[in-house]
């Protein structure tokens, strides 16, 4: 009978197992993940013929392993054939690397989250809804026609609460050039508005104006209450991006500062403010920079006021209406002790 030493009967399976992971499992794993087409056409000459002589083999393995699993209380019904969750596809697209170009993954991890993201967040709040309202001069709405740069107006009486529906400027226009256009007239080109509670997701939205044919609903809350507009545009925004050459134009009334800083309106959204400056301010709450900071401060500030948000160093420039009008917004976070501590963690 052989005999062997310590040292020889120890390297002897280490290194056997160390050449199986290297040669059999990392490195032709590693090789055919770079290059999958020019590994998996050849490979099929062989493994498909391998498939038919092995597969007597498999069905009589696969038949024990399901009879002891059985005897063991496990059903493997409905196991087989499930679709992969929300989380487990964004794990197969992120892990694409290569295989999928940055643009068209990020177009596909857009997808995924608009079942997560409602009208809420991506509306344009009301005071900010500009229409035609019946009460004014018929010189001024024929003036607002003519400017507005919008192609669907609501159209009201005194307040956009009291909404009538929508005219689409392909209708109003024509007539108006013709002197045809009167308060009856632009009535009868009217259609139905189309109302949205604000906690629908984007995806059900985006089939709800596909079924109803529109491009524009009016979004209001639990009460009824009109809480703002969402367009088709809004949804098509949060997949592909924003149609502007540069993402910063989204927000309005900004102001680049010679300090890297930026003067942003009260009013603009967190999620515009995330994608344009590429920060990470939360989305869960407020859905407004105006929102964020009352709810930090739990007070109305004072111009002047500096604070930390979520990181990120916001000055209150100014305060009108108890609405903080404009604030300067610095996109590099800073780094606290805590985030220090979690980093080391």
């Amino acid at each position: 009978m052989a005999q062997c030493g310590p040292r020889r009967c120890w390297t002897g399976p280490t290194g056997l197992t160390l050449v199986i992971l290297l040669f059999a499992e990392v490195t032709p794993k590693t090789l055919a993940a770079l290059h999958p087409e020019r590994i998996a056409f050849p490979a099929a000459h062989i493994y498909t013929p391998l498939q038919h002589v092995m597969w007597p083999i498999v069905w009589g393995v696969n038949l024990i392993a399901n009879g002891l699993l059985r005897l063991l209380g496990v059903e493997r019904e409905g196991s087989s054939g499930q679709a992969l969750s929300r989380e487990e596809l964004r794990t197969v697209l992120v892990e694409a690397g290569a295989m999928i170009p940055k643009r068209h993954q990020k177009m596909l991890l857009n997808l995924l989250d608009l079942e997560q993201v409602t009208v809420e967040d991506i509306m344009i709040p009301r005071n900010e809804v500009l229409g035609i309202d019946l009460n004014d001069e018929w010189t001024d709405i024929e003036q607002q026609i003519m400017t507005l740069q919008y192609t669907r107006l609501p159209v009201y009486r005194d307040s956009i609460d009291e909404v009538i529906g929508f005219a689409h400027l392909r209708d109003l226009l024509p007539a108006l050039r013709k002197g045809e256009l009167d308060e009856d007239k632009l009535l009868a080109l009217v259609r139905e508005p189309l109302f949205v509670p604000e906690n629908t997701s984007l995806n059900q939205q985006l089939r709800n104006f596909q079924r109803s044919r529109q491009r524009v609903g009016l979004v209001v809350n639990e009460y009824g209450d009109l809480q703002g507009l969402v367009t088709l545009e809004d949804i098509l925004e949060e997949i592909v991006g924003e149609f502007t050459t540069d993402p910063i134009e989204s927000i309005k009334d900004y102001t680049p500062q010679e300090d890297g800083s930026y003067l942003v309106d009260g009013t603009a959204t967190v999620r515009d403010l995330n994608r344009a400056l590429r920060i990470d301010l939360p989305t869960q709450g407020p859905k407004t920079l105006n929102g964020l900071i009352l709810e930090h401060m739990e007070d109305i500030p004072e111009p002047g006021t500096s604070l930390l948000l979520a990181g990120y160093p916001v000055e209150i420039v100014q305060i009108k209406d108890n609405l903080v009008k404009t604030a300067r917004l610095q996109p590099v976070k800073h780094r606290t002790a805590t985030d220090k501590k979690e980093d080391e963690s």
